[in-house]
């Protein structure tokens, strides 16, 4: 657990940060900075410096005398980085096939029963889920010395990890994200670099294919206005 003070500049900061992420706060949704210093018991100052990282994030909207709001999700954006995340990864999966050791695939392997452990439980964590489930990708990224393009991918991806928890929190379908990170298992373990990128494509655009419909109905509010432009596939 972090040491940081809940109620010091950094400590609300990480705080509303995870909440956005884990959209415990809604996109589209107002932030009070009258709510917000009575609920951390501060003054206005460390809130506006909060609210102004929040901004440089991606994560909210501050219009002056106006208010703040949390971001809208971008489908657009999405998209685009579920296309850029098909082409590295599948390299970098590829990459790791090829250096991939026995003591490696039981790394994985445990992951994937800590995933199932945890689904054992009457209600699921839906943010250790997603942490566990990053955790997974991170072992490629590493082993394969590109740690700077996972750093990079955590950094700019704020729309993404928002839209994934929508999933994950919306569908509740973890066993079928269990059962793709077991069916990657299979392709690691057999060498087949062929199905690589068939797989990577299939659980990186799982979450719209699940969602379906309901992006542009149950929760269309989420979503900043559609464009004409045709999904990156």
């Amino acid at each position: 657990m972090s040491s940081v003070p809940s109620n010091s500049s950094e400590g609300i900061y990480q705080i509303l940060k995870q909440e956005i992420l884990d959209l415990r706060i809604k996109p589209g949704q107002p932030l009070s900075e009258n709510e917000l210093c009575t609920r951390f018991g501060v003054s206005r100052t460390p809130i506006r410096s909060v609210l102004q990282r929040l901004k440089e994030t991606g994560l909210v909207d501050v219009v002056p005398y106006k208010g703040t709001t949390v971001t809208l999700l971008s489908m657009d954006e999405i998209e685009q980085r579920i296309y850029m995340r098909v082409a590295i990864e599948s390299m970098v999966l590829r990459d790791f096939i090829d250096v991939c050791t026995p003591i490696l695939l039981e790394k994985l392997r445990y992951i994937i029963r800590k995933q199932l452990v945890l689904l054992q439980q009457p209600d699921v964590e839906s943010s250790e889920f997603y942490r566990l489930d990053s955790q997974l990708h991170e072992v490629w990224f590493s082993t394969t010395k590109k740690e700077l393009l996972w750093q990079l991918i955590q950094k700019t991806q704020v729309n993404y990890t928002r839209f994934r928890m929508l999933d994950i929190v919306a569908v509740q379908n973890y066993h079928e994200i269990v059962a793709e990170h077991e069916r990657l298992f299979a392709i690691i373990e057999k060498k087949d670099k062929a199905a690589v990128e068939s797989w990577v494509k299939s659980h990186m655009y799982g979450g719209i294919y699940r969602l379906g419909d309901r992006i542009h109905t149950e929760f269309r509010e989420y979503f900043q206005p559609a464009t004409s432009q045709q999904p990156l596939k």
